[in-house]
Order: structure tokens, then C-alpha cells, then sequence
């Protein structure tokens, strides 16, 4: 045996369809920041890739006398100029496999992950960056300058073309160096909550 309750509806509710509207999340901005980390990242890539090469290929001999007897100024000469282009190279390799990433972060702005593994190696990148272009730019100071005290002559009255292809990376460097500066406020500024 069943029993069954009536209960009449009231007049006063109202019958309708209901609407599901999916919540908008706060923070488009990240998608922004996400694609202009792109951007930067290509930029970074050129920049380090162009300092790597431009050392590389730095090389000028002076004609003197006969051909067993001449100057020569290349990268390989220096410890320095060596340990910066090995570092650039690393760094532009690093900022290719990074692109993966960056795109992840444009694709979805709001996980965290993807950001947080950017900021901290972009970090030990912007080490390695910047001790390797502050290295080179101390020898490329003595090679225009020189240094009395020491007895270093500048030789860029003589090597003129070298000191410019050397002066040119450490240059490119210092913007990929700036760049990575940029990248990491930015990478910040995305992981803050909304």
C-alpha cells in the first residue's frame, strides 16, 4: 500500500527556462602577456644567436711584412670571448626549446606550471647571459682602451674590423640580456592571481 501527497504549486513562482552562462575568468590579460612572451622569446633568440655568430666569425689578420709572419686577432684567442660564445649558443638553444612552452602559456593563460618552469630557467639563462657578456665587454674595454698599469696596449688602433664584430656581439648580448629581464617581470606579473 502507497499513499500519494499533492502539493499544489503556488501561483506566485514563475516558470522559466534556465539560462547557464559559464563564469568569465578574470585575468585576459595573461593571454596578452602570454603572446607578447612570445614575441620577446623570438627577439631573444635572434639577439643571442647573433652575438653567438658575429663572435665566432670575429677574426682579422694584418698583412706585415711576408705570409710567415703576420698578426692575427680571433675570438679563440681569448678564454673569454670562447666561454661567450659557447654560453650564447646555449642560451639561443634554450630559448628555441622554450617556444613549446610559451606557447602552452598563450593556449592556457591561467595554469600556473608552465609559467613557474619559464621564470626559473629563464633565470639561470639571464645568469649565464649576463656573466658571459659582462666577461666579453671587460676584454673588449681593454682592447679599445688598454690598461697602463697592467701593461695591456689597445689593439683596436691596429684590429679595427675585430674590435667592431666584437664590440657588435657584446652588444647583441646585452639586449638578450634585457630582454630576459623583461621575460622574467613578465613571467611574474602572470603568476600573480587575479
Amino acid at each position: 500500500m502507497s499513499t500519494t501527497i499533492d502539493v499544489p504549486e503556488s501561483s506566485n513562482v514563475v516558470k522559466g527556462k534556465a539560462v547557464l552562462v559559464a563564469p568569465q575568468r578574470a585575468g585576459g590579460w595573461k593571454k596578452g602577456i602570454a603572446i607578447v612572451d612570445f614575441i620577446l622569446r623570438l627577439g631573444a633568440i635572434a639577439a643571442s644567436l647573433g652575438a653567438a655568430a658575429t663572435m665566432g666569425m670575429s677574426d682579422q689578420t694584418l698583412p706585415f711584412f711576408t705570409q710567415f709572419f703576420q698578426f692575427e686577432a680571433s675570438y679563440d684567442s681569448f678564454s673569454a670571448f670562447q666561454f661567450f660564445v659557447i654560453t650564447m649558443a646555449l642560451v639561443a638553444g634554450y630559448l628555441v626549446l622554450s617556444l613549446p612552452f610559451s606557447i602552452v602559456t598563450i593556449i592556457r593563460p591561467h595554469a600556473p606550471g608552465p609559467r613557474l618552469f619559464l621564470i626559473i630557467l629563464d633565470t639561470v639563462f639571464l645568469t649565464l647571459a649576463t656573466a658571459s657578456a659582462a666577461s666579453a665587454a671587460a676584454i673588449v674595454y681593454l682592447a679599445h682602451n688598454g690598461n697602463q698599469d697592467s701593461n695591456w696596449l689597445a689593439i683596436c688602433n691596429q684590429f679595427g674590423d675585430f674590435c667592431a664584430q666584437t664590440s657588435g656581439a657584446v652588444v647583441s648580448s646585452l639586449v638578450a640580456v634585457v630582454i630576459f629581464v623583461l621575460l622574467i617581470v613578465m613571467s611574474a606579473l602572470a603568476l600573480k592571481k587575479p
